[in-house]
């Protein structure tokens, strides 16, 4: 009997997604398949005290070696993809689940005179037509409500219709109109037909031409302020999208494929691939893999069929390689390799990157499962305390520190064409994250693009503070002896008052910047001027990887499988994230705000009112005083200010191509130049 403690996944391992896990015993057998609306929580339920748990469930963790998952795209892959689990391992903890002869399908007997539309469980049958299965049988039943005012088929009954054919009377739903009531002869055989296989047609994929209906539908009869019907309409299209959702893990039944899809960073990659046959999810193998050259996607789609197909691969078998390959992007040589496949497996093999539809989707869903792959392989490797030590003491021994950089700080800065420059600072101590410790920046004495200059500024502002908290605290002669000769006391860097520490009050022991030897020159002129000589400084170009010194010619060249090189890199895309981050911040707030909005007394409502009556705010700048004066609510002290607003310059940031200022105007898209419009 095992103890669930002994593979519980780590903290923070397990997404908050949708997704499908699988229990497995000490023999790698599936005992268990189930699904979750977020797997972090629903694992978590499995690990409390075991006590506690039902009879069954006990068993089941007390059974099982090891737990894995799959993440998906929302709740109905979830339960598809459980389904298809289910029904190919037949775990023996799952005997109470349902099988296949469950789930709901779409049914069309065409083999009948007339054809009936119905919602069918159980065996297939010769000469009808199938759709789904469907995860929701009211979802089939709610489609059919709707799709019978454009398709009016018959849904009724054999002695329904006998019965209605015996009376001369239709039933209720030929009436409302939702059915042609070919049971009294309203049409006959071949045009009742003729509206079953129109549905059909629908039903297998051609839904634009109705969808658009409904929505044009919907428009005219909010226009005509037929607002409740517009709104059963608008609920009839939600409806229609929901039943006829096609689900990403389920494809046509004639489909073999592989589905590939790679997360990747500089130094590493996850590998993901959903085996699909007969149409369904039929396994799941995922790896990382250490990048030991500059290589792109396609590079890395080539080796990696060629180790996953090859002759000495575990799936070295003609069998092994199915009709089609879907990946996330050609090889150089995509000929060259799909003779090679064909060849291994005897049959042509098609070899190509979906573009949209059901294999774009699940190509998506097989992404997401590579992403998380790759986070929680980076998530176990940074909680590793021998691993993070072994970084420390590489960055120590290839910069030649005196000790290890328990605390490192990294600046990049982040711009578009010069406009909204701001910089980040981030900080890792001991090897892990501080986010409470990030700072954010906004350059101020830098023009245009000048990623040095603006890290000349960054540097110079967060050390200068630096200098005047320690000046602050009576830090300045930490490393004089007491005139007395006793012992010396250090202040301590923690505000009293809030028991946080202070802002900028603990240096470094390692400054890295986000580049080369450009930007590393100018963050050791700001330490320079400001007389800090015990912080060591490097910097980390994106290009090669390389690590620069201060006055060095040459980089530092980290093996690419260094953790050393490693740490610094996830330090450096941090920095690059937060940066990112407030820059859109600030771009955002930018474009939102207006040449009106500094007019006293003009609210949003009035502001719209003006754009509203004149059309625009190049219009609105043309206008006279009195113009605007007659605009409602808008009295001739307030339309003298807006006037005056609009005619003078505006300021804002500047275009680094033409050097001219320039604002944006939100309401109409419209650029402002010199306090005009450009058109």
């Amino acid at each position: 009997m095992a103890d669930p403690a002994t593979y519980r996944p780590a903290p923070g391992s397990v997404p908050d997604s949708p997704g499908v896990y699988k229990f497995r015993d000490e023999h790698g057998r599936v005992i268990y398949v189930g699904k979750a609306k977020s797997l972090r929580s629903r694992l978590n339920s499995y690990f409390t005290d075991v006590a506690s748990l039902h009879p069954r469930t006990q068993a089941m963790v007390t059974t099982a070696a090891g737990v894995e998952w799959t993440v998906v795209a929302n709740e109905v892959e979830a339960l598809q993809l459980e389904y298809s689990w289910i029904k190919e391992f037949n775990p023996r903890f799952n005997v109470k689940y349902r099988d296949d002869k469950s789930y709901p399908s779409l049914a069309v007997t065409l083999n009948e005179e007339y054809p009936r539309l119905m919602v069918m469980r159980g065996p297939r049958k010769r000469g009808v037509r199938y759709f789904g299965p469907y995860a929701h049988a009211w979802a089939i039943r709610e489609t059919l409500d709707l799709l019978l005012r454009v398709f009016p088929a018959r849904t009724c009954s054999t002695g329904v219709f006998r019965r209605a054919r015996q009376q001369g009377r239709p039933c209720l739903l030929g009436y409302i109109d939702k059915c042609s009531a070919p049971c009294v002869g309203r049409v006959s055989a071949e045009e009742h037909r003729r509206i079953v296989e129109d549905f059909c047609n629908f039903m297998a994929g051609n839904t634009a031409t109705y969808i658009r209906r409904l929505e044009q539908q919907m428009r005219d009869a909010a226009a005509n302020l037929e607002f409740e019907r517009a709104a059963r309409l608008r609920d009839d299209v939600q409806a229609l999208r929901k039943a006829l959702e096609r689900n990403a893990v389920v494809l046509g039944d004639a489909t073999d494929a592989d589905v590939i899809a790679l997360a990747e960073d500089q130094l590493e990659a996850a590998v993901q691939v959903f085996y699909v046959r007969g149409g369904r999810v039929r396994g799941q193998r995922g790896w990382v893999v250490d990048k030991v050259e500059d290589i792109d996607a396609g590079g890395l789609v080539e080796h990696f069929l060629q180790q996953l197909y090859g002759p000495l691969s575990d799936s070295a078998s003609g069998d092994a390689v199915p009709r089609e390959i879907l990946v996330p992007a050609l090889p150089p040589d995509p000929r060259a390799l799909t003779d090679w496949l064909s060849g291994l497996r005897g049959a042509r093999v098609e070899l190509r990157v979906p573009r949209r539809g059901d294999k774009r989707a699940l190509l998506e869903t097989v992404a997401k499962n590579a992403e998380q792959a790759l986070k929680l392989h980076k998530t176990k490797r940074a909680s590793d305390l021998t691993t993070r030590s072994r970084a420390l003491q590489e960055i120590q021994d290839a910069l030649g520190l005196d000790t290890a950089p328990l605390r490192i700080e990294c600046f990049d800065v982040s711009n578009l064409q010069g406009t909204n420059v701001v910089a980040s600072m981030v900080v890792f101590e001991d090897g892990l994250a501080r986010k409470g410790e990030y700072r954010r920046f906004t350059i101020r004495a830098v023009e245009g693009q000048d990623d040095a200059a603006s890290i000349y500024e960054v540097i110079s502002r967060r050390f200068r503070r630096y200098l005047e908290e320690r000046e602050r605290i009576g830090e300045l002669d930490r490393f004089d002896e007491p005139a007395d000769g006793g012992e010396g006391t250090r202040p301590s860097a923690i505000d009293p008052q809030t028991g946080k520490p202070r802002k900028f009050a603990y240096p470094p022991n390692l400054v890295v910047v986000d580049g080369g030897p450009a930007q590393v020159a100018a963050a050791q002129r700001a330490l320079e001027e400001l007389g800090i000589d015990e912080v060591a400084l490097c910097g980390l170009a994106k290009r090669l990887e390389e690590v620069w010194l201060p006055g060095q010619e040459d980089p530092v060249i980290l093996p690419r499988t260094s953790e050393g090189l490693y740490l610094l890199q996830r330090v450096r895309d941090e920095a690059h994230r937060f940066a990112i981050s407030f820059h859109r911040q600030k771009r955002s707030r930018a474009l939102r705000e207006s040449v009106l909005d500094n007019v006293p007394g003009l609210g949003e409502a009035r502001k719209q009112a003006l754009i509203k009556h004149f059309g625009s705010v190049k219009k609105l700048a043309a206008a006279t005083p009195e113009q605007i004066a007659q605009v409602p609510g808008i009295g001739p002290k307030t339309a003298a200010a807006v006037a005056a607003a609009l005619a003078a310059p505006v300021p804002g940031p500047r275009d680094a191509r033409a050097g001219a200022t320039f604002a944006v105007n939100t309401a109409t898209g419209e650029i402002l130049e010199d306090g005009r419009e450009v058109s």
